[in-house]
């Protein structure tokens, strides 16, 4: 009935005890062996009571299962996967960003160990007369025509990482790489802290549904907090973000113990409470409303480029915000796809696999969608979704991005192993932790250096890769330069392009695909879609008058004012 494990343990029992009663006395100084074996003991009758099945019916040895479980990723990682097998990034990748980090050879011998074979690979097509590409082509300028201080910015810079994410001095380091390179930094929702400020490295601030670092005490959103840091000179753009690929339509959650004096005073929040952002922003919740309040935060920033960061769903949301781009007269300056893929940021497991488009195909959508309203030239695109590699940059560039954002790569930079602790406190290489004794490993000079490092040998590998392809720059990319095998020069973006201008004509409108021509019928910029045919989101509060706009429609003839550098 007890059942053979338990009969071991009764008999077990048995024995310690009988050695602990008759043979002890006459041997007291064989107690530092019998110690351990009375532990045990009481380790198994303890597992008897335990809330694990496997414990209750072997007790003790049922441990080595757990012990066996809890080493499973690290024997995986470090014994059995092979160089190119890893998720989310394999350990061939991993090398070749630590090689440019450290500013060694990224070279490789002996040919590649890629399946070649594979269905879906990609490949780039070369050319046979090579060109040299002008080193000002890893630099682009953000800024549409309604924004005056438009922002030369690094074809790649660091996506977003929040400080309560990541440890102050990962932040440190990060911010300090991206002043010595002439990148940016995205705050993430988490707010501009002291990290962040201390090196004066170019930010870009994210605003989220929490409006952390410019909330008032009901969770609102502040327009004179907001203003007094957004005008600060080291935050050159405004980001609000929509949605985020790890969990899109989900909103966060910091836990209690990560939120410390610290976070607590940078998020505006109390000390110890799990800090929670929405799913959606209380400020608006139509497309129209979306644009009054991107030229909201403009005109508080002082004409900073502001734009929006989504996780891409339906193509009649992104439709519904084109529509409400031409009904207001206020369009963003910025566009950042982030792709459904998931990134730094800790989420469930289900909508980081199956919530949201992923990057490769939610680029060539917005991009076509943009060229389809005669936008796309005014407003920049920012791909941020797995850029890790020089090869990843010159892929989103053409599938339509003007920009790229890396989170995780940098992570590696710092001294991330891909240990995947991130939303535990434990980060055993003190990137994602905020816990003092784990993040002071962080020797944050030359993590600085590791992060210049790569980021300037990747631009100078792309813009290397774009050369090879014959090309002038990153403009020139589009989707047919692609290849996805085996063996066959198949496009990569299968889906129908638009031309510029061809959602505004109704009768070549009439005429698009079918895909195209019924979302555009179906989207408004009166409210965004819950589904394909499904019930319409209305408002759930009063549309605010539309903000002041300088020169209202003039706006867009008159040239940039002076660029940000």
């Amino acid at each position: 009935m007890l059942g053979s494990p338990r009969l071991l343990l009764i008999g077990y029992l048995l024995a310690v005890g009988l050695l602990g009663i008759f043979w002890l006395p006459t041997s007291p100084q064989q107690l530092w062996w019998w110690l351990p074996l009375a532990a045990l003991g009481v380790v198994g009758v303890l597992d008897l009571r335990s809330s694990h099945n496997v414990l209750r019916n072997y007790p003790i040895v049922g441990h080595l299962r757990y012990m066996m479980e809890f080493l499973r990723p690290e024997l995986r990682q470090y014994f059995f996967e092979s160089e190119t097998s890893g998720r989310p990034f394999n350990r061939e990748q991993r090398q070749i960003i630590g090689a440019r980090a450290e500013g060694r050879s990224d070279t490789a011998p002996f040919g590649t160990r890629q399946d070649v074979l594979r269905q879906g690979r990609r490949q780039i097509a070369h050319a046979m007369i090579p060109t040299r590409v002008d080193p000002q082509q890893a630099w682009v300028t953000i800024g549409g025509p309604q924004c005056h201080r438009p922002y030369r910015s690094s074809r790649l810079n660091i996506s977003a990482m929040s400080f309560g994410a990541l440890s102050g001095r990962a932040i440190t380091a990060l911010n300090l790489g991206a002043r010595r390179g002439g990148f940016a930094q995205d705050t993430g929702e988490g707010a501009i802290s002291p990290y962040h400020q201390r090196h004066g490295g170019d930010l870009i601030w994210q605003i989220a549904s929490g409006y952390f670092g410019c909330r008032d005490q009901a969770g609102r959103f502040n327009p004179e907090a907001f203003s007094a840091k957004a005008r600060e000179d080291q935050v050159k753009m405004i980001e609000i973000k929509l949605s985020q690929g790890a969990k899109p339509g989900h909103g966060g959650m910091l836990p209690g113990s990560k939120v410390d004096q610290e976070i607590a005073k940078t998020r505006q929040v109390p000390v110890g409470e799990d800090c929670y952002s929405p799913a959606a922003h209380p400020e608006f919740s139509t497309p129209l409303e979306l644009m009054q309040f991107i030229q909201r935060l403009r005109d508080l920033s002082g004409g900073k480029p502001v734009g929006i960061k989504l996780c891409l769903g339906h193509t009649r949301d992104m439709l519904a915000m084109c529509k409400a781009m031409l009904a207001s007269g206020i369009q963003p300056d910025f566009i950042t796809v982030d792709g459904a893929e998931g990134g730094t940021g800790a989420g469930p497991a289900e909508y980081a696999d199956h919530v949201g488009r992923y990057i490769d195909e939610a680029l060539p959508i917005v991009d076509a969608c943009l060229k389809g309203i005669g936008k796309r030239d005014e407003i920049s695109v920012i791909a941020s979704g797995k850029v890790a590699l020089a090869i990843d940059m010159v892929e989103k560039f053409a599938l339509g991005a003007d920009v790229c954002n890396a989170a995780r790569p940098f992570m590696f930079t710092l001294g991330c192993i891909q240990a995947q602790r991130c939303h535990t406190n434990t980060c055993p290489t003190g990137v994602a932790t905020q816990d003092p004794a784990r993040s002071r490993s962080i020797d944050v000079d030359s993590k600085a250096d590791n992060v210049q490092r790569f980021h300037r040998a990747t631009l100078d590998a792309c813009l290397d890769m774009i050369g090879t392809m014959g090309l002038a720059g990153p403009g020139d990319l589009r989707p047919e330069h692609l290849l996805e095998g085996p063996a066959t020069a198949t496009r990569v973006w299968q889906g129908d392009s638009l031309e510029v201008g061809a959602l505004l004509d109704h009768q070549k409108a009439q005429q698009l695909p079918a895909c195209w021509r019924d979302d555009w019928h179906e989207a408004s910029p009166h409210h965004f879609l819950r589904g394909p045919g499904g019930s319409h989101q209305e408002s759930h509060h009063r549309t605010a008058p539309a903000p002041h706009r300088d020169g209202g429609e003039g706006d867009r003839h008159h040239p940039p004012k002076e660029v940000q550098r």
